[in-house]
Order: C-alpha cells, then structure tokens, then sequence
C-alpha cells in the first residue's frame, strides 16, 4: 500500500494528471459568407479524431466534438482552419479535470498535453472547465505578440499556454 501512495503521490508531483478534453469552441476570423463557414467545416471534419462539427455563422464559431478515447490535436485543428484560407481568433478546450494541481507557470501534463496555466496559482482543478489557448495561431495576432509565449520546454515538448 505505502508503494503505491509513493507512486501515485510521484505522478502528482511530476506534473501528471488526470483529464479528458471534451470539446473545443473555435471561433474563426476572415469569414464573410456561408460558403467560408462550409469550408472550414468540412475541412474539420476531415479529422479521423472529430466526431461533429457544429457550426453558427452569426458568431463565425464551430463547436467540436471528438470521437471517444481518441487522442485531440488541437494544432492540427488550427491548421484546417488555415488551410481553409482562415485564422482562428479564439480556442476554447473543455477539459473534464480530476483533482489537477496547478501552479502558474509550472507545467502540467493533462493526457497527451502539457499546459502552462497563466493564471491559476495553486488550485485544485475538479469538473468540466473551460481553458483558453494564448499560443500563436490560437489568438489573433496582436494578441499573441502582446503575450509573447514560447512554444517549448527546451526539450521540444509542445507546451500549451493557457488561462482558465
């Protein structure tokens, strides 16, 4: 029994956790008619990971599900979009999060992904949360270049820069 606390309380302290991502709220800029929507659209889809694509073309934002136990890469989301001829102005992830520790600015490992909350300063995560992505490409670009995020850890591990 003491092994296996030392073992879980190890992965704690490591920075792994315990999540799912459940959906993603995209909001897209450059949009101009129904036609732009459809081509993101059925760009997104073409996602073996996605599952539906729920777009509003009055806000310009598609709501994304994902097929069970798949594994979500939200850069290749971004780059369908681009792809489309588009830019996305606005990521949101809901996470379903299981007792995550999170510290501002240290990582956090969450499934495949590791995140950098900027503004959470040792809470407990617990329940479905929204987490907004501040990298490039995943805000609009003034956004970013008043951020200025770094994409690594030094060990070309793909960190996430996030607010909740």
């Amino acid at each position: 029994m003491k092994t296996l606390i030392i073992m879980f309380a190890s992965l704690l302290i490591g920075g792994v956790s315990f999540g799912q991502i459940k959906s993603v709220s995209l909001q897209a800029s450059g949009l101009t008619c129904s036609m732009c929507s459809n081509a993101i659209n059925k760009a997104l889809k073409t996602l073996d990971f996605v599952e539906n694509v729920n777009p509003n073309i009055k806000t310009s934002t598609f709501e994304i599900t994902f097929k069970p136990n798949s594994s979500v890469d939200f850069d290749k989301l971004k780059d369908k979009v681009e792809d489309a001829g588009f830019f996305v102005s606005k990521f949101l992830a809901t996470i379903r999060f299981d007792n995550v520790q999170v510290k501002s600015n240290s990582p956090v490992t969450i499934g495949d992904k590791t995140f950098k909350f900027l503004n959470a300063d040792n809470i407990a995560l617990n329940g479905d949360k929204q987490v907004r992505l501040l990298d490039k490409g995943f805000v609009p670009a003034k956004e970013y270049k008043r951020n200025s995020f770094g994409i690594s850890t030094g060990n070309n591990e793909r960190v996430y820069h996030a607010t909740i």
